[in-house]
């Protein structure tokens, strides 16, 4: 039992520190029930959460059939200097408005995928605030300029001459002081986010917190394109909030190779039923078209329901198999003259005017079912159905 359980928390890891600390917490929860703490946090920088994001939150999920309490901890306070993580440039910082109005969204997201009973939601904001300037200063203490230098990504600033506010230093201490105030026993984060996390643990010990945090890291998981990983504004992103339609279309037009990694990091099969399912499809047995359905159904009906995820694959199937145009097309009205890419954001076809002109230039935009190749053009007076790719349309009316 407990073997199996340390699988299925294994799966899909990219590397764990102190796997004999998770070892001994799930022993003793199947020992005399004792529970433990599993955190994880959360900076509310954006409204909606990805497929990328639940990679964490299904590793939240495991551990709590296991025993695991999640500390679900908002950045509501971190989140106001924007953890600089992979950035180039120093981020936009966040009204408090701004960060109330994300977390509503977060939660409601988050809680499609945990057990809310087993979940605690803490704010950082709550005693980070109160640390006050010595507290700070304390805190500062324990890391120098030249270890926060060893980061890549501040190492490449610095080198470039790209600007790096203090703050930004300031922000994988205050990620661990939230380890040391929750006295977390195991943190989980992404592969990118280890120096914050080996922090946490550093700081545990230096605040003589009785037992340091296990570390469990979890890939970044590719957006649709394979190659980048999942963002928003890379627009190759399914969206937790997308309407179902756009889950499974989207998850069908990921590449076969791609769906076995969205087997192993999203679906709730075990990696036996995936390797049988892999063998199958090699063998021909099962189609691979067939897999990525069955995929495609699992998540959208996690994000929604049963009968939702089947009206969407009968919607996608009546669209795409049949090569008719959807029954329930977006209406948008808009000026004359309207940029081509402009009108592609407007109607919620692109997630930019940049991703619109590389569309365009792929062969990937069309005006009434006609491929276009113009990215200058301005639309005249008239209706038009504007299409992006093989699931995306849009009714526009130039006025």
């Amino acid at each position: 039992m407990i073997k199996e359980a340390l699988e299925e928390i294994s799966r899909g890891t990219a590397e764990i520190i102190d796997m004999e600390r998770i070892e001994k917490l799930v022993a003793k929860y199947y020992d005399d029930g004792s529970t433990y703490t599993v955190k994880a946090g959360f900076d509310p920088t954006a409204p909606d959460l990805h497929l990328g994001h639940t990679v964490l939150l299904q590793k939240l999920a495991t551990f709590q059939k296991f025993g695991g309490h999640i500390q679900f901890l908002i950045g509501d306070f971190t989140a106001m200097i924007g953890d600089p993580t992979g950035k180039s440039t120093t981020r936009k910082v966040l009204t408090k408005d701004e960060i109330i109005k994300n977390i509503t969204s977060y939660t409601e997201q988050a809680f499609k995928i945990l057990d809310e009973s087993k979940t605690q939601i803490v704010y950082n904001n709550d005693w980070l605030e109160k640390l006050g300037a010595a507290g700070m200063l304390q805190l500062a203490s324990n890391l120098t300029v030249a270890r926060m230098l060893e980061r890549d990504d501040f190492s490449k600033r610095y080198t470039s001459n790209t600007p790096i506010a203090v703050s930004e230093f300031m922000y994988p201490l205050l990620q661990g002081y939230d380890s040391v105030h929750l006295k977390s026993d195991i943190e989980i984060g992404g592969t990118d986010q280890k120096f914050n996390l080996l922090m946490g643990r550093q700081l545990q010990k230096a605040y003589e917190v009785k037992k340091q945090q296990a570390v469990l890291m979890m890939p970044i998981l590719e957006g649709l394109d394979g190659v980048q990983k999942m963002s928003k504004s890379l627009g190759n992103y399914i969206g937790v909030t997308d309407e179902p339609k756009d889950i499974y279309g989207k998850v069908l037009s990921i590449s076969d190779e791609l769906m076995w990694r969205y087997y192993e990091l999203l679906s709730e099969k075990s990696l036996i039923d995936i390797e049988k399912l892999k063998e199958d499809v090699a063998s021909r047995t099962v189609h691979p078209k067939t897999a990525k359905e069955n995929l495609a159904l699992e998540l959208t009906t996690r994000f929604y329901n049963e009968e939702l995820a089947t009206l969407a694959k009968e919607e996608f199937n009546s669209v795409f198999k049949a090569n008719n145009m959807p029954t329930d097309m977006e209406e948008f009205e808009m000026k004359e003259g309207i940029w081509i890419c402009q009108a592609l954001v407007d109607a919620g076809l692109e997630p930019s005017t940049s991703q619109g002109r590389r569309d365009i230039k792929q062969n990937a935009v069309s005006i009434d079912q006609k491929k276009i190749s113009d990215n200058k053009l301005n639309l005249d007076i008239g209706e038009y159905i504007l299409q992006v790719g093989k699931r995306r349309f849009a009714k526009v009316k130039v006025i």
